[in-house]
């Protein structure tokens, strides 16, 4: 097997560490909304999202191979087995259940419900030992209460089934213990290979189950995919996932562990509070999504709660990413 190639670190710019803070902010809060077009343009979310990562995770293996040789995707079999867990941790249930859900769910509120993953970060950093300040588990309970408000049945305009609201908040817990889990396992060095590893393996068992159950009739919350003709699905449908594709994953996804890489991680941690806000804003202008008053009203109290959090650990803890260590990845579920 070919030695891994070695990844030389540059110094950052600041305009570079901005244009990848605007792609994080501003797309990763978009792909709800991207989402939510290819769900409701008739195309089964989990077969459709494993697509999504498979082309996405074959492109970046593909320009990894071209610009650092034959080595640059080496690695060890206990790292490949770390990344298929964490890949089923982050993507099938962090990403795939959030699109199951969003068949029935505004991409508003979804998002809304997955700004949740830093106070369950926290809840499950510290059942493992670490300490927390005061401050903290105030923003934990402010932050909650603002979940309770969000999920409660009637706080929305229209039906909103349970189990939507359910699979949202399971995606969030699941990236949470995988985020956890990822910074005590074998895993590839290099940020980049370990993605694009996530996304073969996250794509592909998105694709199997989807597919799977869809020939068999269960749709999942959606059309079961034998029964999808593709020859009727909008164009919206097909831009919605190019735009996932492209976008979402490769410039997003790429830039987050980028940034982690070169850039405080207080200030990468931002994104927790800022893509809901952007999610909410393009549900409502393109999607004329109605944003309720219990949404409005548990949504900023969850924001705040995220707000306090992020803002208590960064002054009660030292915000270092050790240059040889794997970033463990701490986006939301997008």
């Amino acid at each position: 097997m070919p030695a891994p190639a070695q990844v030389r670190q540059h110094p950052a710019s600041p305009l570079r560490i901005g244009l990848a803070l605007g792609a994080v902010y501003l797309i990763w809060g978009s792909t709800y909304l991207g989402i939510r077009v290819v769900v409701l343009g008739g195309l089964p979310a989990l077969p459709f999202m494993g697509a999504r990562f498979l082309l996405s995770g074959a492109v970046l293996c593909a320009v990894l191979r071209a610009r650092r040789g034959p080595g640059a995707l080496a690695v060890t079999r206990r790292q490949l087995a770390g990344t298929a867990l964490i890949s089923v941790l982050l993507l099938f249930i962090g990403n795939g259940f959030v699109a199951v859900a969003e068949q029935n769910l505004p991409s508003g509120l979804a998002a809304l419900l997955v700004s949740m993953t830093p106070l369950w970060l926290v809840v499950f950093s510290t059942a493992l030992g670490s300490r927390s300040r005061r401050a903290t588990w105030l923003g934990i309970a402010v932050g909650f209460a603002g979940t309770a408000v969000l999920a409660r049945p009637g706080a929305h305009d229209g039906a909103i089934a349970w189990w939507a609201v359910a699979l949202v908040l399971s995606a969030s817990l699941g990236w949470s213990i995988g985020t956890i889990t990822s910074g005590r396992i074998a895993m590839p060095a290099d940020p980049f290979v370990s993605a694009a590893y996530q996304m073969l393996f996250g794509g592909g068992s998105m694709a199997l189950v989807g597919t799977g159950a869809g020939l068999l009739g269960y749709g999942l919350g959606g059309p079961a995919i034998r029964d999808v003709d593709l020859a009727t699905v909008p164009a919206s449908a097909w831009l919605g996932l190019a735009y996932l594709v492209s976008f979402g994953s490769l410039v997003a996804y790429t830039s987050y562990y980028w940034l982690l890489r070169n850039a405080p991680l207080q200030l990468v941690s931002t994104y927790a509070y800022v893509n809901p806000v952007v999610a909410v804003i393009l549900g409502w202008l393109i999607l004329d999504e109605s944003v309720s008053v219990a949404e409005r009203v548990g949504g900023a109290i969850a924001v705040l709660g995220v707000a306090i959090v992020i803002t208590s650990e960064r002054r009660g803890r030292r915000p270092v990413v050790e240059p040889s260590a794997d970033p463990p990845a701490q986006r939301a579920v997008t």
